[in-house]
C-alpha cells in the first residue's frame, strides 16, 4: 500500500533520520566479525495475531541502506496475520540486512499495532456511516509513518500538522477573546493570506455549539467530550449545516454508543499513542 503522496518527504526524512542515529559512524558489531562481501538471508517472522503495516515502509529503508537488497513479499500491508507467519524474505549483503534490521522492526512493530487497534475501531463502526480519524498526537518524528498506518488499517487521517487546517480548541477559543471571535477573527486571516484551509471549531457545552452556528465557513464542530444524550442533542442541532466529529476519552465500549448517536467522525489519540508494538523478528535462515 502506497503513503500519500504528501508523506512521501517525511518518510524519507524519517528513515534518514533513523539510520542516523542507529548506524552512526558504522554497524561495528557486524562490521567486526562479518566479512564485507558476505550474502545472507533473512525472514520477518510474525509473534501475535493482528495487521501487518509497514512492509512498503521497510522496502524503503532496505533500498535506501543497499539498494541491491532483494525483497520477496507474501503478505502485504493491511492483510491480518497470525503466529508464525512469514511476512517477507530479504536477501543480499549481510551487512546491510543486519544495518537495516533494528530501524524496520521498529517501525513495522509500531506501524502494526496502529494499524492493528485502528482495524479494530472500524470493526466496531462498521455499518453506522461513521470514520475513524487519527489526530496530532504521534510520536515526535515519526508522526507520517503512524498516520500511514492508520490508513493501512482502514482509518482516516485528521490534519496531518497545524499548517494544513485551522482548528480552534478551547485555548484558542478562550486567548481570543470568545468562540465567535475566533472564528471571525481566522476568516479575516485566512481571506487576508490568501490561504483556503478548513475550519474546525470545538465545543465544549450545548450553548457553544449554538454560537457556532450562529457563525458562516465552519467545516466541522468538533463535540467534546459531551456524554451519549447531549451527543444525540448536538447532532440534531447542527442538522446539515456542517460535519460532526466526538472525540474525548471514547474508547472499544464507547465507539459504537458515540457513532449511533449519527457524528460523522470519531477522532482517537488512542490510536497512536496507547498502543503496544506487535511483536516481530527478523531472522537469518
Amino acid at each position: 500500500m502506497i503513503p500519500p503522496a504528501q508523506f512521501n518527504n517525511e518518510l524519507r526524512l524519517i528513515i534518514e533520520n533513523a539510520i542516523r542515529e542507529d548506524v552512526g559512524p558504522g554497524d561495528y558489531s557486524s562490521l567486526a566479525c562479518i566479512p564485507a562481501a558476505a550474502e545472507g538471508k533473512a525472514k520477518l517472522l510474525v509473534k501475535q495475531d493482528g495487521i501487518i503495516a509497514g512492509v512498503a515502509f521497510a522496502e524503503m529503508i532496505f533500498n535506501y541502506v543497499d539498494p541491491s537488497l532483494k525483497l520477496e513479499v507474501f503478505i502485504k500491508d493491511g492483510e491480518p496475520v497470525k503466529y508464525g507467519d512469514v511476512v517477507f524474505h530479504v536477501s543480499g549483503s549481510s551487512q546491510s540486512i543486519l544495518k537495516s534490521e533494528r530501524v524496520v522492526l521498529n517501525s513495522m512493530q509500531r506501524m502494526s499495532a496502529i494499524a492493528t487497534k485502528t482495524n479494530q475501531y472500524v470493526q466496531l463502526l462498521s455499518g453506522t456511516g461513521t470514520k475513524i480519524l487519527d489526530t496530532r498526537k504521534t510520536t515526535p518524528g515519526f508522526r507520517a509513518a503512524e498516520k500511514w498506518a492508520v490508513t493501512i488499517g482502514g482509518g482516516e487521517n485528521h490534519r496531518f500538522a497545524l499548517y494544513d487546517m485551522i482548528m480552534l480548541k478551547d485555548n484558542h477559543n478562550d486567548f481570543a477573546g470568545g468562540i465567535t471571535a475566533a472564528i471571525t477573527k481566522t476568516k479575516n486571516y485566512l481571506q487576508e493570506n490568501r490561504l483556503d484551509l478548513k475550519i474546525i471549531v470545538e465545543a465544549r457545552t450545548l450553548d457553544e455549539i449554538r454560537e457556532i452556528l450562529l457563525n458562516e465557513g465552519v467545516h466541522r464542530i468538533l463535540i467534546d467530550n459531551f456524554n451519549f444524550e447531549d451527543t444525540r442533542t448536538a447532532v440534531a442541532l447542527i442538522g446539515s449545516k456542517c460535519q460532526t466529529e466526538s472525540s474525548g476519552n471514547i474508547n472499544e465500549n464507547t465507539i459504537r454508543q458515540y457513532a449511533d448517536c449519527g457524528v460523522d467522525y470519531i477522532s482517537s489519540g488512542a490510536l497512536t499513542h496507547s498502543v503496544y508494538n506487535m511483536d516481530l523478528s527478523l531472522k537469518a535462515f
